[in-house]
Order: C-alpha cells, then structure tokens, then sequence
C-alpha cells in the first residue's frame, strides 16, 4: 500500500497534456492531489516523462495550467504525474479545487 504525503481525491476533470515537442493529447484527471494527479489518456508516457498539464473544473473559464510536471508510473489505471513546480496564481487556484472536490466528496 502506498503511503501519501497528500491526500487524492476522486474527480473527474478533462485535461489536456502537451509534451515538450508540442504535441498534444486529450485526457481526463481521475484523482487529484496538492502535488499530482492520475491521468487517463492515449498519450504514450515514460517514467521521467516532462509536460505540461492543464484541467478545467466546471464553471470555471479558464483551466488550470502546470508547466512543469513529470510523469512518476505508467500502468493499467492509468498515469501517475507529479507536479514539480506550480505558478503561485495556479497552486491557489488548485487548492480552492481540492477543497471544493474534498467537500463535495465528504458531502456524498
């Protein structure tokens, strides 16, 4: 069993992934975390993998973008990425998302 330093919690965002050549590729952010996410996608990861990611929450207009990101497993559920280093503006933005989803899911 693996032991967080942050709780995930259980969502289910669109994302979009871009590597460092520019290419881009639909997912959907499955669980999320202070500091990283489960992706589900179609894009060909590595362990070490750098991106970018980007995942909308409803009602907002614009999404929220992590430049520098890398990718920790790949496997059957799915892609394990970390988020390396977050714009202060996003990480604000991450955590009021978290603690919406965290009430939502208490609220359930």
């Amino acid at each position: 069993m693996v032991t967080r330093k942050f709780p995930r919690f259980l969502t289910r965002l669109p994302s979009m992934l871009v590597r460092r050549d520019k290419l881009r590729y639909d997912g959907e952010v499955c669980d999320v975390s202070i500091k990283g996410c489960r992706v589900e996608s179609p894009i060909k990861s590595f362990t070490g993998m750098q991106l970018e990611i980007s995942f909308q929450f409803p009602g907002e207009t614009t999404p929220i973008v992590i430049s520098n990101a890398t990718v920790r497993w790949t496997g059957s559920r799915g892609i394990g990425i970390e988020f390396l280093k977050i714009d202060p503006a996003q990480e604000a933005r991450l955590k009021s998302l978290i603690s919406q989803i965290a009430t939502k899911n208490t609220a359930a």
